[in-house]
C-alpha cells in the first residue's frame, strides 16, 4: 500500500466554522533589497524544521524593497511561532498571512514533453484547454509554458506525463491581495 491521501482533500473539506484545520499558509515578506536576506530567512525555517513548499523572490515597485512569497503546510507547522522569529530579523520590514479567499496566488510552470508525429496533436490540444503557451518545437519536443493556480499547473502535469515528459521547472507561487469591492 503507498503512503499519502488517496483522494484529494478540499480545502472546505478543512474547516471547522470560520477557522482552518491545515490550511496552506501563503506567506508575503517585504525586505530591504541586500545580500544576504534570504539566507537569514532561509535559516531560520531551516533551524526550525520547517519545509518550504514554494519559494519566490523579486523586485516590488521600490527598488530598495524585495518581496518574497513563501507557501508552508499549515497542518504541519503552526505559523505564529516563526513569524514572530521573522520580525526579529533586522531586514524584513512586513510579513502577512495572506488568507486564501483574499489572494490571487499564480504559478508557472515548463514543460518540455516528447512531441513525436503520433501524439503532437494531442499535446497540442491540452495545451490549448489549459490555455497554455507552446515556446519551443523541435522534430521530437514541445516545450510548453502554463501559467495559473497551482491545481492547474498540477492537473496539466497529470494530463502530459503519459505522452512522455522529459523535464519541468516550476516557479513556486507569487501572490497579491485581492482588490476590495469598493476600490
Amino acid at each position: 500500500m503507498e503512503a499519502g491521501t488517496p483522494e484529494l482533500v478540499k480545502l472546505e473539506d478543512l474547516q471547522v466554522g470560520k477557522t482552518f484545520t491545515g490550511r496552506k499558509h501563503i506567506l508575503s515578506l517585504l525586505v530591504e533589497d541586500k545580500p544576504g536576506v534570504l539566507a537569514r530567512i532561509a535559516g531560520l525555517f531551516s533551524r526550525r524544521g520547517f519545509n518550504i513548499d514554494t519559494l519566490a523572490v523579486g523586485p516590488t515597485d521600490d527598488p530598495d524593497i524585495s518581496r518574497i512569497t513563501l507557501t508552508l503546510d499549515g497542518a504541519v507547522h503552526p505559523i505564529d511561532q516563526v513569524t514572530k522569529q521573522l520580525h526579529k530579523l533586522v531586514n524584513v520590514i512586513k510579513i502577512r498571512d495572506m488568507e486564501p479567499d483574499a489572494t490571487i496566488a499564480r504559478e508557472m510552470a515548463l514543460f518540455r514533453v516528447q512531441a513525436g508525429v503520433e501524439n503532437r496533436a494531442d499535446i497540442m490540444q491540452f495545451a490549448e484547454i489549459f490555455k497554455a503557451k507552446i515556446v519551443d518545437v523541435s522534430r521530437r519536443s514541445l516545450t510548453i509554458e502554463v501559467t495559473g493556480s497551482n491545481e492547474k499547473i498540477d492537473a496539466f502535469e497529470r494530463m502530459i506525463r503519459p505522452h512522455g515528459l522529459i523535464e519541468m521547472a516550476r516557479t513556486g507561487e507569487v501572490a497579491i491581495s485581492r482588490s476590495r469591492p469598493d476600490s
